[in-house]
């Protein structure tokens, strides 16, 4: 098998044993400084001191079904509140048809993916040779196959917003070992200049537009249509972040 093309369904069904072969191989092409595999099946390498976890591709499902969504009576009440103060659509649903990617298969490759992102405007990724990901290969890192609004289920934290829950589920890592979606101020660029994911810039916290849409922005197929338009030439970089990945 070319490791470039290992799919998610091999690897979370594969043996230890095979997985350790697989992890190494990774690491030899890259000339990794080390890696290792924990457990619970995530694999990490770690490259010029930075550890970066493998993300195995394939053909995936990503996007969210809108319509499909069935919101907590809490999350309906927040979300009718917030319809009530701030003039969102009446229909639930519909907003989250405009904010949220479409459900879509497609095919990705393996990646190693960065464990943490970094600061996007003070990081040269050529001279790391290292490149961004794609908003679908974001998407996919992020989500990590979970067909769930959030990439840990469905529901939230009872908090006004994700800094009311420093412990909340969104500060742990995901099921690839990563840290991401984690603070809606800092959303990451991707190799699209014209899709950001994993927050809002702050709008929905900052602006107390409720609890619900306080942590919207850190749903997987969140995609906030007008937060790309405060980039202008790249001069709001450097509050942004950047998802480094190098391809297998």
């Amino acid at each position: 098998m070319e490791i470039g093309e290992l799919t998610l369904r091999a690897w979370r069904g594969g043996t230890d044993e095979w997985r350790e072969r697989v992890l190494r191989a990774a690491a030899e092409r890259v000339g990794a400084d080390g890696w290792s595999l924990a457990p619970d099946g995530t694999a990490t390498v770690v490259l010029h001191g930075r550890e970066f976890a493998l993300v195995p591709g394939g053909e995936v499902q990503l996007g969210f079904d809108a319509a499909a969504f069935a919101p907590t009576p809490e999350q309906t009440a927040s979300y009718a509140e917030s319809c009530r103060d701030f003039g969102f659509p009446a229909d639930l649903h519909a907003h989250l048809a405009e904010v949220l990617s479409p459900v879509r298969t497609v095919r990705l490759p393996a990646l190693l993916v960065g464990v943490e992102a970094v600061d996007a405007g003070e990081v040269d990724f050529e001279e790391h040779g290292w490149r961004l990901p794609t908003p679908d290969e974001w998407e996919h890192a992020c989500g990590a196959g979970a067909p769930t609004l959030f990439r840990w289920g469905g529901t939230h934290p009872d908090t006004d917003d994700p800094f009311s829950a420093p412990d909340g589920p969104q500060r742990r890592p995901n099921a690839f070992g990563l840290r991401i979606a984690q603070d809606p101020y800092r959303p990451e660029v991707t190799a699209d200049p014209e899709v950001m994911c994993g927050g809002d810039g702050g709008s929905a916290t900052c602006g107390g537009y409720g609890a619900f849409l306080a942590w919207l922005p850190l749903a997987t197929a969140y995609r906030d249509p007008s937060l790309a338009e405060l980039l202008d030439g790249g001069g709001w970089c450097d509050d942004l972040l950047g998802r480094p990945v190098v391809a297998l």
